[in-house]
Parts: structure tokens; sequence; C-alpha cells
């Protein structure tokens, strides 16, 4: 198979990898220094297990910023370009899917497209009847943020919305590809697996929301959280998993497939859509309100990616905590090795650790680091496990 990879972000990336083991793959990208580090087979973000594929694997994948090349003689173009959720449309801005349906179209109309990219519910059947001749199947991607080629090689499910030979195929690739063995595989409608993206990840954030809201009760109540956690995740319904509290959902998809899926519910009758979007905008006042209730004149913010081994800030929840501080004319200074000006996002960047500790007068974090052990008594976090 030759096959086409469009976007080197964590969905493309760990894709390209994934069928590169078997197959021609040819990863694009508009970024000049993704495709020069994919070449030099480097990773251009933190993930282990990516890294380490590159360096250690024999595949067969090469990247390139030419789109003609990469599309003329492709059997299936992956499209994993980013869809942001733009709230003045209250819609996914699908500008980047468009665009490469309209450039397979041009040069090469006999591959088959599967749309990896997050989209609203419809878009695809709606793209079929703009593109009758061409083949268009939609294909979510449940993958974890720094664990994206992990949870490529070993799939909670496949799930491809069509039915035909080539969405069997394509099931086919995946699970060539994957170590684990005897995959659930699922071939629905192409709108029935658009619901199943949206509404798994918005069910993902209603259980964050749940743990932090008991997080909340019990910080104000002064109660312990741990032990109340401990005791209903003994309940095998629930589990004792995905359950450490936090700031809030954030990254690449929570918060942006949550409004994407309250947008689709227009019309139809709902309240828990609503209070999932609510509730984590709730838990950010009430972190920045604790941090207030300090008094601090500076407030060092320690890390500002998601999740521990990660080099991700887009729509981190600490974000939304630094702007409610900055409203209250609070000074807040960032400790993020990753980050070398320094000033961002009109914040300033302090990089020596001691000098970081030193000036803040509560540093707060949304995961716990060891190295902030030494710093207890000024620290203020809600992780409770010390685990994503």
């Amino acid at each position: 198979m030759k096959i086409t990879v469009v976007g080197i972000g964590y969905v493309g990336l760990s894709i390209a990898l994934l069928l590169s083991q078997n197959h021609d793959v040819v990863a694009v990208d508009i970024d000049p220094r993704k495709v020069e580090l994919i070449n030099k087979k480097t990773s251009p973000f933190i993930d282990f297990e990516i890294e380490g594929f590159l360096k250690n694997c024999s595949l067969r994948l090469r990247a390139t910023q030419d789109v003609k090349e990469a599309f003329i003689n492709a059997d299936f173009i992956i499209v994993a370009t980013p869809t942001d959720y733009n709230p003045d449309l209250n819609y996914f801005d699908t500008t980047t899917v468009d665009q490469v349906i309209n450039q397979v179209e041009q040069y090469n109309n006999r591959a088959t497209v599967v749309i990896k990219s997050t989209i609203p519910v419809g878009y695809t059947d709606l793209q079929k009847k703009k593109h009758p001749e061409m083949s268009l199947i939609f294909s979510p991607e449940f993958l974890r943020e720094g664990k994206a080629l992990y949870d490529n090689l070993y799939p909670s499910r496949i799930v491809v919305g069509d039915q035909s030979t080539k969405a069997r195929q394509f099931a086919d690739l995946l699970i060539e590809g994957a170590i684990k063995k005897d995959i659930p595989v699922l071939f629905t409608g192409a709108t029935e697996a658009e619901a199943i993206k949206l509404f798994s990840n918005s069910y993902l954030a209603l259980r964050v929301a749940f743990f932090n809201e008991l997080d909340t009760y019990a910080e104000i109540k002064h109660l312990n959280t741990k032990e109340i956690i401990d005791g209903i995740g003994l309940d095998v319904r629930i589990g004792a998993h995905y359950n450490n509290p936090s700031f809030g959902y954030g990254g690449y998809c929570l918060p942006k497939d949550t409004k994407q899926l309250l947008a689709n519910f227009n019309g139809i009758p709902q309240n828990l859509m609503t209070a999932i979007v609510e509730s984590n905008r709730t838990r950010k006042d009430h972190i920045a309100n604790m941090v207030i209730s300090r008094k601090p004149k500076i407030v060092g913010i320690y890390r500002l990616a998601m999740k521990s081994n990660s080099d991700n800030f887009r729509q981190s929840s600490i974000l939304g905590i630094m702007k409610r501080l900055k409203k209250q004319q609070i000074k807040v200074v960032i400790y993020e090795p990753t980050i070398s000006d320094k000033l961002y996002l009109d914040y300033d960047v302090v990089n020596i650790f001691d000098e970081f500790i030193s000036i803040s007068d509560v540093i707060v974090t949304n995961r716990y680091y060891q190295e902030l052990e030494i710093v207890m008594h000024k620290l203020y976090t809600r992780d409770i496990y010390n685990r994503d």
C-alpha cells in the first residue's frame, strides 16, 4: 500500500508510524521543522514511545511539504489536521480538512480519504454530497496525550464509519500494525462514528468534572478527598480510574469536543451537556479563588503542560487559572523549562528554579512533581494521587 498521512501531530505521526512498519507512508505537514525532524528520525514533541519507535524501528516513512507529490500515487490519504473549536461560529473550524479533501479531488480522486480529525456530527455525509465521486470515510481516534503511539499499538477499539470494502481494508491496516490481538472492531454509519467520538470524550470530561466537583466539596468542607474517592472507587461500577482531581479538563480534545457536542444538541432537550461545560468553568473559578484567598503578591505557576512528561500547553486548564489571577491584579510568573523566551502570553518566565521558588508567595501546579517537596508550605495543587 502507498499511504499518505496529512498532519504531523500526535494523531498523524502515531498513525504514520503504525502503518509504516508494513507499508510506504508519506507524512505531509506545512511546518518545515516537523518535516526535517521526522526525516532525521526525531520526534517533534515529547512522547517516549514515538521517540523510541523513530530511532529503533525499521520504518518505510518519509516526510514532505509537497502535497501534490505525496497525494498523486496514494491508495489511502489519512487526514489528521487540527480542527479547533471556533466560539464565534459555535462550530469546529474544519477548514484544514476541507482543504485536504479539495486537494485530493484535484490530484488523486481515486484515493480513499480517511478522516481522523475530529469533526462535527454530520460532516462526513455533507462532504460526500459535495464530492460524490470521492471515497470518504471517517474513523475516529481514541488516543491519550503522551500515549498516542501506544494507543495505536494497543487500541481499545477500532471504529470505522463505513461498511464498504475500503473501510474493512483500512481496519485491516490498523490491525496489521498493532501489537494487541483480538481488537474489537466496529463498522458503523459515518454520522454514528462521529457521534461515538464526541460522546466518548464528553463522557470522559463528565468523569473529570464529577471528581473535580467532589474535590471542591471536600476542600471547602475540610474533608479528605482521597478517602472519599477511594471509598466510592471500590464499587466495580465506578472503578478506581480516571479519578484524580485537577484544575479542570483541558488539552487537545475534551474542551473543544464537549463544546462541539453541545452545539450539535441545538434544539434537542438536554441538561447534562451544558452542565459539563459549565462545571469546568466553575472548577477554574474555585481553584483561582482558593489561591487568591492566600493573599499572594506573586503566584508562581510550575509547569504549563496538562500532563507529566508532556510539552503540550494548548487549552491547558492552568492557563485559565492564570487569567483569573491576572484579573485580580496578582502578578503571575511561570517556571517552564521548555520555554526559552522570557515572556509567555505576557507572563514573566523564570526558569532558574531557586529564583522561582524564592519570589513566589504561592506555587501553583496542576500536577505534583517531586522537586516541589522542598516548598510544600507554599504549594497549592489538587493532585491527590500524583498521577495523570
